[in-house]
């Protein structure tokens, strides 16, 4: 009978409101988004000394701007230097806006079973680039950009799609720190400056 499971499910006496917080959500958007950024200026882009490098945030979820889907920043990397090297289930691109240089790629096996499994593929690909070509980086793939050219800087505009992390897939592991990465030193413009001139030595690739 349709009444037979009722000592199950008439359990519980928590109220929410989910469904009307979604109708709620729905009907703020177009007032919200009025304050939301459609352009953002230079000034407002963070800088950021991070593991895989020095970075320029143009978009990202944290930042007061109407996008909703896809993170993107400017990586620099010094004459000689390279990134940081990392592994991430999402597909990442990157536009070579200056310098030219080459990208090592490991392709992982994944498992997934009660955990999640990934081991790295023997094989090291390596690709080589310059300015105005994209970088495509495949998901679940270990990346490291190298700057090819001893006196010039590399600039890279990365950008990745946040519905990743949005599900729950936010698999985002560093496997090697940048040369340039000082935990807890708050980046400049002044100092990414000092390190396109050179002024400041970075460790030498491997």
């Amino acid at each position: 009978m349709a009444w037979s499971e009722a000592k199950a499910w008439l359990q519980g006496d928590a109220h929410r409101t989910f469904y009307q917080d979604l109708l709620d959500d729905a009907a703020s958007a177009p007032e919200r988004n009025k304050r939301r950024n459609k352009i953002v200026r230079p000034a407002d882009m963070p800088w950021e000394m991070s593991r895989q490098g020095l970075l320029k945030h143009l978009l990202n979820e944290g930042m007061n701007t109407r996008m909703e889907t896809v993170d993107a920043y400017m990586q620099i990397i010094p004459a000689g230097s390279r990134s940081g090297k990392h592994r991430q289930l999402a597909e990442e691109c990157l536009y070579v806006l200056e310098g030219r240089g080459y990208d090592l790629h490991q392709d992982c096996d994944v498992e997934i079973t009660d955990t999640y499994h990934w081991t790295p593929q023997v094989e090291v690909k390596r690709y080589e680039w310059e300015a105005g070509d994209v970088i495509y980086v495949p998901p679940n793939t270990i990346s490291q950009h190298f700057n090819a050219d001893p006196d010039r800087p590399v600039r890279l505009i990365s950008a990745v799609n946040r519905i990743f992390k949005a599900s729950g897939l936010n698999d985002l592991e560093q496997i090697e720190d940048a040369p340039e990465y000082q935990p807890g030193v708050v980046l400049t413009a002044e100092m990414v400056a000092r390190h396109m001139r050179g002024a400041v030595k970075t460790a030498q690739p491997a």
